[in-house]
């Protein structure tokens, strides 16, 4: 249910009155960050002058040394506290407005001297790019009180109009400025949603390809249970019984990994029943990225045979995305990759030279693909880094480690 609208302007008063101030839009150290050093002395030295020139404007009113030095104060004291305080510099100025008005010049079009005049104006801009609408709206009613009173009705019209164009002009800065800050703080929840997203769905894909090759593992292992007792001969009644224990857990682990895989597949496509890449199918991948006209050069140590098939699987994909992404953000670059099987690890570098120029470069991507090396590297509980080169080009290097054949358990 909507509030009342008095009740709306109630508050909006009270805030205008005596509520505390919104906090500053920024610090200045942000917004100037060479000048920020200078601004207090800068700050103090124009507050001393503009008291220096109000002394001398009030003397021109003939009013006793005490009355003037005060009136100094009040047209200068709503000038130190607009940087960090501008609604209390506000309600000063409305003061010194409402006080500041004896003994003016003849014919002068207002009672004020013309430090305090510059000085409101200033004021009133500050806080209405400062204050939401409601509150600026009190602001603009209060301020023309002793305009209406104390200002010669010629000049009202044009007082009035010069307060509420600051008025206006105050609040559509306020407005831009919130909806640069809603914007701002929107795209960087819609960057971190997308990349939150991208790494749930290539673990998704990590976990369904992952599934494919434990399977096939899985299923032998439940066919060589089953079958061990017709293969072997003299198999004893016990062992007979193992077999079958180890077959019927190694059905009800592929049962409870197809029920999970259900859960993470979102393609409505059905089950995967090709088999997975590896190491030995990166010769026909770069094969086929030289025929669409880039150029790899393949660096691979032999043997590999050792290095289990999920590693062989994450290779590949990295592979198959490294060079995906030097086709398309540097094209005519030269391509080198290399897969080399250390002590219990599988590394793979590939670097890129920066594209030949007068070559289209491809569209900026998400960069998910290289969010996706990077889970799959760890993954792994592997290690994955990624950046330009200082000569232009880009490298991707992961280590994917693996438990050697015959290592101690």
């Amino acid at each position: 249910m909507e509030e009342h609208p008095a009740r709306v302007a109630w508050r909006a008063l009270r805030r205008a009155v005596w509520a505390a101030d919104p906090p500053p839009a920024r610090p200045a150290s942000t917004r100037w960050p060479a000048l920020a050093p200078y601004l207090g002395p800068i700050g103090l030295l124009a507050v001393v002058g503009l008291f220096a020139a109000t002394l001398a404007s009030e003397n021109e009113r003939h009013l006793p040394g005490l009355v003037t030095i005060v009136f100094a104060a009040l047209t200068v004291a709503p000038l130190l506290a607009l940087p960090r305080r501008p609604l209390l510099a506000w309600r000063l100025t409305v003061v010194a407005l409402s006080v500041c008005t004896f003994n003016p010049p003849a014919g002068a079009p207002w009672p004020w001297n013309p430090v305090l005049v510059l000085g409101s104006l200033l004021v009133v801009a500050v806080v209405a790019a400062r204050v939401d609408r409601p509150v600026l709206v009190w602001v603009g009613l209060i301020t023309s009180v002793p305009v209406l009173t104390l200002v010669d009705r010629n000049n009202q019209v044009g007082v009035l109009a010069l307060l509420l164009t600051l008025l206006v002009l105050g609040d559509l800065v306020r407005g831009n400025r919130t909806s640069r800050r809603a914007l701002a703080a929107q795209t960087a929840l819609s960057e971190r949603e997308a990349e939150r997203r991208a790494v749930l769905e290539e673990r998704a894909r990590i976990a369904r390809e992952m599934h494919d090759v434990v399977a096939h593992h899985m299923s032998m292992i439940a066919v060589q249970a089953e079958t061990a007792p017709y293969r072997l001969a003299d198999v004893r009644e016990p062992a007979r019984q193992e077999f079958v224990a180890i077959a019927d857990a190694a059905r009800e682990a592929l049962t409870d990994m197809r029920r999970l895989l259900g859960v993470l597949r979102s393609e409505p496509t059905g089950p995967q029943t090709a088999p997975q890449p590896g190491l030995a199918d990166l010769d026909g991948m770069v094969d086929g990225a030289r025929r669409a006209g880039l150029p790899v050069r393949l660096e691979v140590d032999e043997p590999l045979a050792a290095v289990p098939g999920p590693v062989g699987l994450a290779a590949y994909r990295i592979v198959q995305e490294g060079l995906a992404n030097a086709a398309r953000h540097a094209p005519g670059g030269e391509v080198r990759v290399v897969v080399r099987a250390t002590a219990g690890a599988l590394t793979v570098r590939i670097v890129n030279t920066a594209g030949s120029p007068g070559s289209p470069a491809g569209e900026r991507g998400s960069g998910h693909g290289v969010t996706g090396m990077r889970e799959r590297a760890r993954a792994l509980g592997g290690a994955f880094t990624a950046g330009p080169l200082d000569d232009g080009g880009y490298a991707v290097d992961a280590r994917l480690p693996y438990e050697e054949e015959g290592a101690t358990r």
